[in-house]
């Protein structure tokens, strides 16, 4: 369990840790010389890890690192003081970062009568109402006799045996740095608590936003060697591929997936109902996320302002990049850095420059805000215009693969596409999938003799906000289930036939007589439209069509064939491989079992090398793919065909 003090300057922090651990966290010689805490200062005592923070009000940017990613807080507050500005201050920014555990504690209780202890710990209650820490037990004790600390420590026991289970199961490593410094003989070493996901040894990492790659030597927890840190733990790593003055506090060490630095985010703002004015559109802020410390400016949508005690929707732009992710918290101050303004939650860490309709970018923000990925994934899909961004909603919510796909199932999302997905729910697919089935019913019915209806034709009808390549995998999918037939990239129904009208009927049943009677020596197209006493173009625009059915196919630009006929030449040119020695088989052969001349058996293998049923090696060939699976089943020609006319 980490517990961060805090509370004013000179109540008893860091004394209070001492009579708890035995070490005394004050270890840069200006606070020992000055008597008071600067930076963090950390110590340990059985499962229990604090961080000290500074009391004044000049180091709050170290506290808010400091209470960064805690399980509990000791407000500390002096019995002879009572509560003083910057006990208020810290209370406010635990209670911004939504810290729900702890404990106030009444130090110096040696020095001032009981009376003045009630009077204070009333002080302490009254200021903790309506706080994410109000009802927190009460501790009055003495660092310097001991009394009431035997209490304090039985709490801290108890609490430090509570079961926890990580929110974040499914999450990728991330620990905000704290800490960085060079250990002689083993080099750089960083500290932190980790935020989510697991490290161990031998893992590669990268320090964001700087995205330089790093690998762990080292772990260590709660300052004992370890092979593997985890969730809300007390972490140091041994680093390799950096040195200590190119990482530092502000910085995360975090999985490679994670690592996507923004300028721009949105978020949930509450500003601090003590603040005297309202906070107007473009103010200067300081943003304590994480560790960090980054200069912002806040845009505040709709009426330009948020009222204290209010809390708004408002995105942060950046002077520099951060690693924020959804659902981190975070800290606003006066552009002075003198005081806590107010602070909340981060719902889209990649927003948008562009304005969106107001309406739908308040409704992706409030999904963004519901309790669960599968809720927010949920939310997402019910209002998106062209699908849900699978790598981005990833992304985001720093999910590995494994819980992303569980997330998705759980919100029944259907994805289309496999480099970069787009998700779109159960009911918009079935939705999309009657739309298409309505689409190409209108389209055959207007066009009875094209073939088919073109894919960006389609999609321009269905569902234009979709993704070209989204809409393209959905009609591979309805072709796959037989929703649909796909040609290319024409797509119709399955009981559409382009040439379904009695004056094309006519003309396929005279084409295909005169092919079947031709055979093998498939007349050229110049030829059969002489035969037929039809024009040229005509003709070759009605083979054209007729060939996306299959029926007919073309072997080259002047002459179609029929499949039946390819399919017995086919399996005739398998027949010769089969009689040879070693599977090969020359044109020449091929010619002699079909009884053409030698151009046209050519023409027959150029095809079929096309299609991959045969492979050419120099002068000889030996057969492919499966010619059935194409084609069509078939016996090879008669022997009685393959005679050569004289």
């Amino acid at each position: 369990m980490i517990v961060a003090t805090a509370g004013h300057i000179d109540h008893g922090k860091t004394r209070l840790v001492k009579a708890l651990t035995g070490v005394d966290t004050d270890r840069l010689p200006e606070e020992r010389a000055r008597g008071i805490s600067i930076d963090l200062g950390f110590a340990h005592a059985g499962a229990v890890s604090f961080i000290d923070v500074p009391g004044h009000e000049k180091f709050i940017r170290n506290m808010l690192a400091g209470v960064c990613g805690i399980d509990a807080s000791l407000l500390v507050v002096a019995a002879d003081d009572g509560v003083m500005p910057q006990t208020l201050e810290h209370l406010h920014i635990l209670d911004l970062l939504e810290v729900r555990r702890g404990a106030a504690v009444l130090t110096k209780t040696d020095v001032v009568p009981p009376a003045r202890v009630e009077a204070v710990a009333a002080e302490v209650r009254h200021a903790l109402e309506g706080t994410s820490l109000e009802g927190i037990p009460l501790f009055p004790v003495s660092a310097q006799t001991g009394d009431g600390l035997p209490a304090l420590q039985d709490w801290l026991r108890e609490a430090a045996m509570e079961p926890f289970t990580p929110a974040d199961a499914g999450h990728g490593f991330r620990m905000p740095v704290d800490r960085a410094f060079t250990v002689a003989g083993s080099g750089t070493v960083v500290t932190g608590t980790v935020a989510s996901g697991a490290v161990a040894v031998g893992d590669h990492l990268v320090i964001s936003p700087a995205g330089r790659a790093v690998r762990v030597r080292g772990v260590q927890v709660q300052g004992r060697p370890a092979e593997r840190a985890l969730p809300a733990q007390r972490c140091a790593l041994n680093l390799s591929g950096v040195g200590a003055e190119q990482v530092g506090r502000g910085d995360w060490v975090l999985h490679a997936d994670a690592h996507a630095p923004t300028h721009r985010i949105d978020v949930r703002l509450k500003l601090l109902p003590s603040e005297e004015h309202a906070l107007e559109h473009w103010t200067p802020v300081h943003l304590h996320l994480g560790t960090a410390d980054v200069l912002a400016r806040i845009a505040v949508p709709g009426e330009g302002r948020v009222a204290p005690g209010a809390s708004s929707l408002v995105q942060l732009v950046l002077e520099k990049p951060v690693a924020a992710l959804h659902g981190d918290r975070f800290v606003v101050r006066d552009q002075a850095a003198r005081r806590t303004l107010g602070g909340g939650v981060v719902l889209d860490p990649f927003a948008p420059k562009r304005k969106r309709r107001a309406g739908l970018r308040d409704a992706e923000l409030e999904a963004m805000a519901r309790a669960t990925p599968a809720q927010i994934l949920t939310g997402l899909l019910e209002i998106a215009e062209g699908g849900v961004d699978l790598q981005a909603v990833r992304r985001m919510l720093n999910l590995t693969a494994e819980r992303a796909a569980a997330v998705q199932r759980e919100a029944q999302a259907v994805p289309l596409g496999k480099d970069h997905p787009v998700a779109i729910s159960r009911a918009a697919a079935d939705l999309l999938a009657a739309r298409v089935v309505s689409a190409l019913c209108e389209f055959h019915a207007a066009h009875p003799q094209a073939t088919g209806m073109e894919g960006a034709a389609l999609r321009r009808a269905v569902a234009p906000q979709l993704p070209a390549a989204a809409f393209q995998a959905f009609v591979r999918e309805q072709a796959n289930r037989g929703a649909v037939i796909l040609s290319n990239d024409l797509a119709r129904l399955r009981e559409h036939e382009a040439t379904a009208n009695a004056e094309d009927e006519r003309l396929w049943r005279r084409v295909q007589h005169q092919l079947a009677r031709a055979g093998v020596r498939a007349p050229l197209l110049t030829e059969l439209a002489g035969t037929l006493g039809v024009k040229e173009h005509v003709l070759r625009d009605f083979l054209h069509r007729k060939s996306r059915t299959g029926e007919v196919l073309r072997v080259t630009p002047d002459r179609f064939c029929l499949r039946e006929t390819l399919a017995r030449l086919a399996a005739t040119a398998a027949q010769v491989a089969q009689r040879t020695d070693d599977g090969f088989f020359s044109a020449a052969q091929f010619r002699d079992a079909i009884g053409t001349g030698r151009g046209l058996a050519i023409h027959y293998l150029e095809f079929f090398d096309r299609l991959g049923l045969t492979q050419r090696f120099g002068d000889r060939r030996r057969t492919g793919k499966d010619f059935a699976s194409q084609l069509g089943a078939a016996e090879p020609l008669p022997s009685q065909e393959g005679s050569i006319p004289g």
